[in-house]
């Protein structure tokens, strides 16, 4: 190791990021081997074991835990320091980082992504989809996208996609069998096709708004999914009722495919954002990323 211990720190930070010595490698462009030597010579320079290790892990020892926790903010600053350097720059490079949910992707990010790329041939753009509650800095990323109800108020948040609606929908082939209802109470001895999120034990209900209020109405049905594509294929073949952002079911409500019910209590609602840690310069990779959604979005 070298005479300076950061190198080794910042090596093992990336490790118990990725919980790997393989990807933390790859992301660091070194070998596997010689990334455990480094991390093995901070652990000895130390004096404690930081990691376990296993044929088929790698996980954090009470000690490392430790450390990691105490030098977290100590490396965000040093991040920071570094895209407070970047933003002098007179272009856009590097990587940038964004996590982002499933349905954010499908409608912001996907139909706008090669023109993206296309105009910022220096970028690198590597998308994390995930529909939890990431955290950026502990991950490493440059930005999030998410609903803005669901954001921290110390992000900086920019709204990207304007207001979006939810509809519910079932296939004609469904409404052949069972009458449409016409009130969210209706919803009551209907199939609805019922979302688990990634990470929750919990249902998540259908949501409308009514008499100036938000209405949760907790749907019974016998399909559990947790992902929008995998709902929008059950609900075109007939197996329930689905809500669904209006974008994901807008070409199959078009083609007759999907049939849309209860329009009257499901107004527009704040969408999306942009959300990153408040810094006083903003990158150059992550400012024109969200100039040009705005720009794309509208």
């Amino acid at each position: 190791m070298s005479a300076h211990p950061l190198p080794a720190v910042l090596a093992f930070a990336r490790v118990a990021h990725c919980g790997s010595f393989t990807r933390a490698a790859a992301e660091l462009e070194v070998s596997p081997s010689a990334l455990s030597q480094t991390v093995r010579a901070l652990e000895a320079r130390l004096g404690v074991r930081l990691l376990n290790r296993t044929t088929r892990r790698v996980g954090l020892t009470e000690h490392g835990a430790r450390f990691l926790e105490q030098i977290a903010p100590a490396l965000a600053q040093i991040e920071a320091a570094f895209d407070d350097l970047d933003a002098v720059r007179d272009r856009p490079t590097g990587r940038l980082r964004i996590n982002t949910g499933r349905t954010a992707l499908k409608i912001l990010v996907e139909p706008h992504l090669p023109a993206f790329l296309a105009r910022y041939p220096e970028l690198e753009v590597e998308l994390f989809v995930d529909d939890t509650l990431a955290d950026l800095v502990e991950g490493g990323f440059d930005a999030g996208i998410r609903l803005g109800e669901t954001l921290a108020r110390d992000m900086v948040a920019v709204p990207v996609g304007g207001a979006q609606r939810q509809v519910v929908v079932a296939a004609p082939a469904y409404f052949a069998r069972r009458p449409a209802p016409r009130t969210p109470q209706d919803l009551v001895g209907h199939d609805c096709i019922r979302l688990r999120l990634p990470g929750s034990r919990r249902l998540h209900p259908f949501e409308f708004h009514s008499d100036g209020r938000d209405v949760a109405v907790e749907v019974q049905g016998r399909l559990i999914l947790n992902e929008g594509g995998a709902i929008l294929d059950a609900a075109r073949a007939g197996l329930g009722l689905a809500q669904l952002f209006e974008p994901i079911a807008r070409q199959d409500l078009r083609a007759g495919r999907l049939v849309e019910v209860l329009q009257d209590y499901l107004p527009p609602f704040p969408g999306f954002y942009v959300y990153y840690p408040a810094r006083r310069q903003l990158p150059p990779k992550l400012r024109v990323f969200v100039d040009f959604l705005r720009e794309a979005l509208g």
